[in-house]
């Protein structure tokens, strides 16, 4: 997936040396993810690398890394029917389009797979980019966990869970892709 010069592709285990400054970035900021503030490399790449059944990929225009998402199912069994997914920017790249592009990206992919829907578990209320961009591409907000975050400078607000239909239901398959699903059983990962 390419625009304005920006490539969306799987990442390597290469690429890891330009993704951690921006995890490690967001983490020390403490206002848009549950990660520590000291959080380590190692911790780091655990919990942002995911191997099958999820994906991890890069945006990226030439040789430089402007951000990164990881997804997959929210849930093992009887919840992997429901993708998530978590998004990093560089500072530098803000602005231009790159956040979207990765959204966009992990949208598809979870409909390629036949996921049923996408829910964000935790998405900060005060996030107000990233609560606007997944509304745009029609995530709902269905609840909201007052005071579960506290934020380095607004104090303790909540966090909201947002989901996006991708299959049947209110919503149908949201903006990025048509329709609801046919009649019968939904499709299933392979």
């Amino acid at each position: 997936m390419r625009a304005s010069g920006v490539e969306v592709r799987e990442a390597t285990d290469r690429d890891w040396a330009r993704i951690w400054p921006i995890v490690a970035a967001t983490a020390r900021a403490g206002d848009t993810y549950t990660y520590p503030r000291d959080l380590t490399e190692e911790q780091g790449r655990a919990g942002w690398v995911r191997g099958a059944p999820g994906a991890t990929v890069v945006a990226v225009d030439g040789g430089q890394v402007l951000g990164s998402a990881t997804m997959g199912p929210n849930r093992d069994g009887p919840g992997s029917h429901l993708g998530t997914a978590s998004f990093m920017v560089a500072t530098e790249a803000r602005g231009r389009g790159v956040g979207r592009l990765l959204a966009e990206h992990v949208v598809a992919w979870h409909r390629d797979r036949g996921f049923r829907g996408i829910v964000f578990n935790a998405v900060v209320e005060t996030n107000t980019a990233a609560v606007r961009l997944w509304t745009d591409l029609g995530f709902r907000i269905v609840g909201t966990v007052p005071e579960a975050f506290e934020h380095p400078v607004h104090g303790y607000v909540g966090l909201h869970v947002m989901h996006l239909p991708l299959v049947g239901g209110p919503g149908g398959a949201g903006p990025a892709g048509a329709g609801t699903a046919p009649p019968g059983p939904p499709p299933r990962r392979p």
